[in-house]
């Protein structure tokens, strides 16, 4: 045969989309891992014509499961970001939005049980170190997927998918502020440098002379923009202790502007040379906790509800993305919890095929 076929789940996470294997059916070998995951996704080719992914960073994405191996801990997820254009696949970052589908993921395939109704797991998200709990509902020992949970940037309502935090502060740089500083200058352009789950630089819209409101095609087809954006990312990571982050995934780079619907603050995010149609789950917890620190970029351009538990809505191009936070009694100006909604959905199982020669001395399967 010249091809060989792994058991692969489809599945939508929150925003975003991806394959999700078990650990044990793919290769133990990283840079073999790495070779099959670019030959499922079809990378690199810009419309991933070969493979499986949807030519956008969203939809080059993958999910990699396996049994918990530490006490309390119910199952490890480890993220895998890939780029329709590129060989890199990176697992340094976190991604909240396909972590929504981990653990219907579990139950599909048997690694979790669950009795019915709502039923919590906790989940280890290896990339970063990360606990998070997650809940999901169950009927007959199956995934709900049908529900009246809607989110903005997925289409219709499904069951809800609730991921709640434990704490993420300096999950990739190690602390919330990897400067030291609540605000540096880069380029001449004011900036936050922050982590809460995902590195992200956050910069006022109008320092870079724009709106904040621009649509994603727009900001897409700005290339002076997307230039000055990359020279600050890049500036920003060393930094941030990140060295040299030319091929990678992160920092995530967000302009914000005053809210126009009601919510905390507007955003338009780069994820990260590309702009996001929404925002990404940890990057929201990461605006959301620039917007509480007294000094940020954020400082005066968002529109805060005060108390010690806040519900945050971070205005993105698709809609909104509420987060429930809650403030640290010692440290009032640190999140220490932060649960938000997501839904998932298993779009199709089957087998994901890959050119023999990718695996090499793997059986036939």
């Amino acid at each position: 045969m010249s091809q060989i076929g792994i058991p692969c789940y489809l599945m939508r996470g929150g925003t975003s989309k991806g394959p999700f294997f078990l650990e044990s059916d793919l290769p133990a070998d990283v840079a073999t891992r790495d070779r099959v995951l670019l030959a499922v996704m079809g990378s690199p080719d810009p419309r991933q014509i070969d493979g499986v992914g949807g030519a956008h960073p969203l939809t080059s994405k993958v999910g990699i499961v396996r049994p918990g191996t530490t006490p309390g801990v119910d199952l490890e997820f480890l993220f895998a970001q890939l780029q329709p254009d590129s060989d890199v696949v990176d697992t340094t970052p976190n991604c909240g939005n396909m972590l929504a589908a981990a653990v219907p993921f579990a139950i599909e395939t048997g690694l979790l049980k669950a009795q019915d109704g709502s039923a919590t797991f906790r989940v280890l998200t290896r990339n970063t170190g990360v606990l998070s709990d997650i809940t999901v509902t169950v009927q007959d020992g199956q995934m709900v997927y049908e529900g009246d949970a809607r989110i903005d940037g997925a289409p219709g309502t499904a069951s809800p998918v609730t991921i709640n935090f434990l704490d993420t502060a300096g999950s990739v740089c190690g602390s919330l502020l990897p400067t030291g500083n609540v605000k540096d200058v880069v380029d001449g352009v004011e900036v936050t440098c922050i982590d809460n789950g995902m590195p992200v630089v956050v910069m006022r819209a109008s320092d870079l002379d724009r709106t904040g409101y621009e649509s994603v095609t727009d900001l897409n087809g700005d290339t002076e923009l997307k230039a000055r954006i990359e020279s600050i990312r890049l500036k920003a990571a060393v930094l941030m202790g990140l060295g040299d982050v030319t091929a990678k995934n992160f920092p995530k780079m967000c302009l914000v502007a005053p809210p126009k619907n009601g919510g905390c603050i507007s955003t338009r995010c780069f994820i990260p040379h590309v702009c996001h149609d929404a925002v990404g789950v940890l990057a929201a917890v990461t605006i959301a906790s620039a917007c509480i620190l007294k000094g940020s970029v954020c400082d005066g351009v968002a529109e805060m509800p005060g108390g010690q538990r806040m519900s945050l809505s971070v205005e993105h191009p698709s809609g909104e993305f509420t987060i429930d936070t809650s403030l640290d009694p010692n440290d009032p100006q640190r999140i220490d919890q932060a649960a938000l909604l997501r839904t998932a959905r298993l779009l199709m199982k089957g087998q994901a095929m890959v050119p023999a020669h990718v695996w090499p001395g793997q059986a036939t399967r």
